[in-house]
């Protein structure tokens, strides 16, 4: 692939098989600072709507890419911060719908939904994945650290409001953490919130990567499957990349980076996901660290790499 600038993958993920990433924003720039995020710290905490990056050179990316590739299960509007900020973002997905076969995703955090603009041009998407995390404005605030002016009765409604004029795939990702929000309790409370929005699946996740915060804890999987059942539908755990997302994505160097460049992840975890032997992921990681491209980062005994130029603000 292309070095594009505001493209990247395809990388196989867990929900969208080989997708491709279209990223609308500068690193961090989001509504919100969640303790889990494994981009680390919000750097502009925003609601202000604008055009982050020019909407005319990710069109021509993407005509590019799809006139020169055009392989992919997804084009998933995702990246480096809160998707929906970018004010084109619906008429890039309305390029993508109109110009490809390829379905498109959105992946936001929902906290743009109870705008009526918003809602309307994410419902051109064929699959939106939505995000709810907490069950009242304090475990909001515990949790996702939103933006001052953001209220968690905005957030849910916006959500219900979207869930009544979308005709497509409504997906929803609960993330939880220990001694944070997983209490059962707690969980059912989240679990009424989202049977109120109605979305076709919920999915539920933990902080396998490296978190913005130590105290961003993971639970077990054992723990998750106890806690499925209080969701309607029933959630499901959300499980690591399997190798066989990657059958058809060529790994070298190049691509390993620009996955890191996205997210941090072990060894064993690339090697699972482009299906290579951890001695050729060794050699790769090797040449990256010695030309100082990449760094370690540490979570309890597992070490994770992540690209040097990928923002890590200081405490």
């Amino acid at each position: 692939m292309k070095d594009y600038k505001y493209l990247f993958g395809p990388v196989p993920s867990r929900r969208f098989g080989r997708s491709l990433g279209v990223d609308l924003n500068p690193y961090k720039t989001c509504s919100l600072d969640c303790v889990f995020c494994q981009l680390g710290r919000t750097t502009n905490r925003t609601v202000i709507r604008q055009e982050y990056v020019p909407t005319d050179m990710v069109l021509s990316e993407l005509k590019d890419w799809l006139k020169t590739d055009g392989r992919a299960d997804y084009i998933t509007l995702s990246g480096s911060g809160e998707p929906t900020l970018h004010s084109g973002f619906g008429e890039i997905l309305e390029f993508i719908c109109s110009k490809s076969t390829i379905p498109a995703a959105l992946l936001t955090n929902g906290t743009m939904l109870d705008l009526q603009e918003v809602r309307d041009a994410a419902s051109l998407a064929n699959v939106v994945k939505v995000s709810l995390s907490a069950w009242d404005q304090a475990s909001y605030g515990w949790v996702n650290r939103p933006h001052p002016q953001l209220l968690f009765d905005h957030l849910v409604e916006g959500q219900k409001a979207f869930r009544a004029q979308f005709k497509g795939q409504l997906w929803m990702e609960v993330f939880l953490m220990g001694g944070i929000n997983s209490m059962p309790a707690d969980v059912r409370k989240i679990a009424a919130l989202a049977e109120e929005i109605g979305p076709d699946r919920i999915h539920l996740n933990t902080a396998v990567r490296p978190p913005a915060e130590d105290f961003a804890t993971a639970l077990t999987r054992e723990r998750m499957e106890a806690l499925i059942h209080l969701f309607h539908p029933t959630a499901q755990v959300i499980a690591e990349f399997s190798a066989k997302h990657a059958n058809h994505i060529q790994a070298n160097q190049e691509t390993i980076f620009s996955m890191l460049q996205r997210r941090p992840c072990t060894a064993d975890q690339i090697a699972d996901i482009f299906g290579m032997h951890l001695n050729e992921v060794s050699k790769y990681l090797g040449n990256l660290v010695r030309t100082d491209q990449i760094r370690t980062e540490r979570k309890n005994t597992a070490v994770y790499y992540a690209a040097k130029n990928r923002e890590n603000p200081e405490p």
